[in-house]
């Protein structure tokens, strides 16, 4: 008997959280409490099974999201998530059959990009989809920082203050639509992300143990940043403590904020180590202690994945800094985004359209994710062999169009 992959219904989810949880490897118990909190959020026209003789065998989900681009516009994103086969019906193409789905739906709903993050790394290139933000993660030896407690004070006329989840879920989603005004990669968090994130709400699923809040506030008294952080409790030889802060969140829209609470953070006392949780890789943090040695770097990896559906809405969408034409001819295997483009942009702004013109440079669509939110390097695709160049000078031009001052960070997972 064949194995059947479609959307799913109300009475069906139990068991599609059942299969959820055995491909994350979670105890494969699903409680009622669990169903009715998680059900009223979960959109079932966008929830796709597999099922063998009526039991559910992978899973699926995709959900609206906006997506930050280079410059600060905000894209419609289908974000995709939950995505599970159980070790019982691996290689039997179920995940191909419902992205192929989705992906088609998202195209046909008018979403510029879909987005992902990849928990392996080889499985959605052949979707369409590119590595488009790096994390990096550092792990701070904080007697070696040289920080003491004179820096948890901010010198600038402003102050950190710890407060509770409700006021976080007062100043925050301010707060972090300014952030998203200004970050390349950050996607949008809706109501319900603060609730559970301050504790409000607290899943079955997912264990909750109240963090530590801080937010720095200017000389003026606005808020510019947000500091979650968790601490354990952990003692060595003669009673030293040795315990270690782990950063949840830390958004700030300055650089004061920033610098304020990387210093706040790093000179509590007992503190011996700070895990900055996923940062950008051009994170500030290394550098804005005394001695920036004490930041090892203990994860690099790629996070966030974007897959273009609309070459023109995605290019036109996103900033350039400099000049340029270019004629990309965009292959996608899926048909979806393939195509030939023409490209023209300035610091004014980008014009995107159909083109019958030569191409200066051919690539996969997964390689134009890649490049969309300005991390990637053409230059390098290019030396692997995922970029071709058509004419002299091409790749060059198009890593200089491309490439943005910063790096592209996403904060959350989804």
């Amino acid at each position: 008997m064949s194995v059947e992959t479609r959307r799913i219904s109300a009475t069906e989810f139990p068991d599609w959280l059942k299969a959820l949880a055995t491909g994350f490897l979670r105890p494969p118990v699903v409680t009622d409490e669990e169903v009715a909190d998680r059900l009223p959020h979960t959109d079932l026209t966008r929830t796709r099974g597999a099922f063998d003789q009526g039991r559910c065998v992978a899973t699926y989900r995709s959900f609206a999201q906006e997506l930050t681009v280079v410059g600060g516009a905000r894209v419609a994103a289908s974000a995709v998530s939950n995505v599970t086969v159980s070790p019982t019906h691996r290689r039997r193409g179920l995940l191909t059959r419902m992205i192929t789905e989705d992906l088609a739906e998202a195209k046909e709903r008018g979403d510029a990009v879909s987005t992902l993050i990849a928990a392996e790394y080889p499985i959605y290139g052949r979707y369409g989809y590119g590595p488009a933000a790096s994390l990096t993660e550092w792990s701070v030896d904080v007697p070696r920082a040289g920080l003491d407690g004179r820096w948890s004070r901010p010198d600038d006329g402003g102050r950190v203050d710890l407060v509770d989840g409700a006021d976080v879920r007062k100043l925050g989603p301010e707060l972090h639509g300014r952030l998203a005004a200004r970050q390349h990669g950050v996607v949008n968090r809706d109501e319900r992300w603060w609730q559970v994130n301050t504790g409000q709400v607290v899943t079955p699923a997912f264990p909750w143990t109240e963090p530590y809040y801080a937010v720095y506030r200017s000389a003026a008294g606005e808020v510019e940043g947000l500091l979650t952080y968790a601490a354990d409790d952990k003692w060595g030889d003669a009673k030293q403590p040795l315990n270690t802060a782990t950063v949840r969140d830390l958004i700030a829209v300055t650089p004061a904020a920033e610098r304020a609470l990387w210093h706040f953070v790093c000179s509590v006392d007992w503190i011996t180590t700070v895990r900055s949780g996923g940062r950008a890789p051009d994170d500030l943090l290394p550098d804005l202690l005394p001695d920036p040695r004490a930041a090892r770097v203990v994860t690099q990896a790629d996070f966030l994945w974007v897959r273009v559906l609309d070459v023109v809405r995605a290019l036109e969408a996103r900033t350039y800094t400099t000049e340029a034409s270019l004629v990309l001819e965009v292959v996608d295997t899926e048909g979806l985004a393939g195509g030939r483009f023409a490209l023209t942009v300035s610091p004014d702004g980008a014009t995107c359209a159909p083109s019958s013109s030569t191409p200066d440079l051919t690539l996969d669509v997964r390689e134009l994710g890649a490049l969309y939110l300005g991390d990637a390097s053409a230059l390098r695709l290019a030396a692997l062999g995922r970029v071709a160049e058509n004419g002299p000078g091409a790749v060059a031009l198009a890593d200089r169009v491309f490439r943005a001052a910063r790096r592209a960070w996403c904060p959350d997972v989804f």
